[in-house]
């Protein structure tokens, strides 16, 4: 794996976004998008609903997902709207890496997040010699399982009756993209 110091000065440019690391400074658009029910409906509970300032500073000093790891900002307009990183595994699974990002509620249905995946995949694949990499997606969400479609992932199957949100019992569809070694 790479060193953390790898991509500490990061930024990734694409078509009406770039990606880079979070700073102390995007407090205030981070709890601005991300206190959303829309956009924590999708997402793992460890991203609240309501999205408090104290939820925004925990994520930023690193309490809620290691920022060492390759957890980028989405910017868009001169301001984080929403994030994407992953989570690397360890042990026998160290060839691979979960993938997670969400994005505020305002910069959906633009296909900004096909864009965001198909820059930030291949290039967390690289800097971390990645063979796999995955992502999960609720059933109520079709519209991250397209943009996963649309890069190269492939589906692997459906956890049934797993995940419990605040509207029910929801599955799981699993998605990986490979790389041979």
């Amino acid at each position: 794996m790479a060193d953390a110091s790898a991509w500490k000065d990061v930024r990734l440019e694409g078509e009406g976004f770039v990606l880079r690391r979070w700073r102390g400074d995007d407090l205030e658009a981070l709890v601005r998008h991300a206190n959303d029910p829309r956009v924590s409906r999708g997402t793992s509970d460890r991203f609240p609903f309501p999205y408090t300032r104290q939820d925004g500073e925990d994520f930023l000093a690193g309490k809620v997902v290691d920022l060492s790891d390759p957890v980028l900002a989405i910017e868009i307009g001169g301001e984080a709207c929403g994030g994407i990183g992953i989570r690397p595994s360890a042990g026998e699974r160290r060839h691979g890496a979960e993938l997670g990002y969400w994005l505020g509620h305002a910069h959906w249905d633009q296909g900004l997040m096909t864009r965001i995946v198909a820059i930030y995949a291949p290039w967390v694949m690289d800097q971390l010699s990645l063979l796999r990499l995955q992502a999960t997606v609720l059933d109520i969400n079709p519209a991250s399982a397209r943009v996963l479609l649309k890069n190269g992932f492939s589906e692997e199957g459906v956890l049934r009756s797993v995940v419990m949100k605040q509207d029910g019992l929801h599955d799981l569809r699993m998605f990986a993209r490979l790389r041979t070694p």
